[in-house]
């Protein structure tokens, strides 16, 4: 994969140094679609969520048929998730393609140290290359905006290292935007929560297997099904489990019979101990654990 950036690429970039803010999401959108046409094609790197979808739909429009819209299926992924990046792909009208990750078999993921997301990106954009390869595609494009740039992502070490491109990021999109463009192109899921693998909500230290990732897969199926639409099911040392709602949704679980219910089936998963976390519902929680993972 090549890492050469066009000069329309250095134009676009310096285009968005200023701020968004005064920008209509048309222009924005044109914006995107004049950037990617720069490129000769695109693999996106689609789960299916808002800001991959975005990127695809952008893709799409700039590139039409020199852009696809590529799925890394492992362990860590949700049938539910799958069945939205299927269905999202569809309302693009890009083609879409399904391709199985092996990361569960790398022994540096299953570990799950504070750089289990590198490892399961690499093996992303490793699979993700081998398939561009092979279908005469040169460049990967994913969907981190903005936002992601200020977090503890790992994974953005290996998409630099791929030559993967992120225009979302390139021209400041940040997540409040891409919502914004995902209305704007009359995608479904513009509203949809941030969803990271099943992988993000066991604690570090705590190895990756398939099985943990099946309970939480289940804990959350619950949960959605409960009503809770954002939630996390985080699993920690000795089989406890902590859950993450709104506040909003607490009333739920004062329920007794709501409660006693939820309580039965978490422990037929194999939970020992099912906690509610009274923070609420937070973004990347885990990440607190890494002063004491790195010593």
């Amino acid at each position: 994969m090549s890492g050469a950036r066009s000069d329309l690429q250095v134009t676009n970039c310096e285009m968005s140094s200023a701020s968004l803010d005064s920008v209509s999401i048309e222009e924005i959108a044109s914006r995107l679609v004049l950037f990617v046409k720069g490129f000769p094609d695109a693999v996106v790197a689609f789960s299916g969520g808002v800001d991959s979808a975005v990127v695809a739909a952008v893709c799409y429009r700039a590139l039409g048929d020199r852009s696809v819209a590529v799925t890394g299926y492992g362990q860590a992924v949700a049938q539910s998730e799958l069945d939205d990046a299927k269905r999202v792909a569809q309302q693009i009208g890009i083609s879409h393609y399904i391709v199985e990750t092996m990361e569960i078999h790398d022994a540096n993921y299953v570990k799950n140290d504070a750089r289990r997301c590198y490892y399961c990106k690499s093996t992303l954009y490793n699979t993700l290359a081998t398939w561009a390869g092979e279908h005469g595609f040169r460049r990967i494009f994913s969907g981190t905006n903005l936002d992601d740039l200020g977090d503890y992502r790992p994974g953005l070490e290996a998409a630099k290292e791929h030559s993967v491109v992120a225009p979302l990021a390139e021209l400041q999109v940040t997540k409040e935007i891409v919502r914004k463009l995902a209305k704007h192109f009359g995608l479904s899921i513009s509203e949809k929560p941030a969803s990271p693998c099943l992988a993000s909500r066991i604690a570090y230290g705590q190895s990756v297997t398939p099985e943990r990732l099946r309970q939480i897969e289940f804990a959350e199926t619950y949960m959605h099904r409960a009503g809770y639409r954002d939630v996390r099911v985080r699993l920690h040392a000795d089989g406890l489990v902590r859950i993450e709602i709104h506040i909003d949704d607490w009333h739920r679980v004062a329920d007794a019979t709501h409660r006693e219910t939820m309580l039965k089936y978490f422990s037929s998963l194999g939970f020992r101990y099912v906690t509610l976390d009274l923070g609420s519902r937070q973004s990347g929680s885990l990440n607190r654990m890494l002063p004491i993972i790195s010593n």
